[in-house]
């Protein structure tokens, strides 16, 4: 979760190219920078690094998600 923090703020690596994207509906459950869940068709996507942090990141609470750094995430 630690890398996922670093990819979507831009502090990690600028050659690391995930297909992370934010949810563009105002309107969500918890908090309001949940990614976006893309549905795979071919196992070897499916069980990529991309899309199985998707979940676990979506349920962070809002007090994990909206850290300054990451000592405090």
């Amino acid at each position: 979760m630690i890398e996922v923090y670093k990819i979507l703020t831009e502090s990690n690596c600028k050659s690391v190219n995930f297909e992370l994207e934010l949810h563009k509906e105002s309107v969500t459950r918890g908090h309001n920078l949940k990614l976006v869940n893309s549905r795979c068709h071919y196992d070897l996507r499916k069980y990529s690094f991309a899309v199985r942090v998707v979940n676990i990141r979506n349920s962070l609470p809002d007090s994990v998600i909206s850290a300054n750094n990451v000592n405090t995430f």
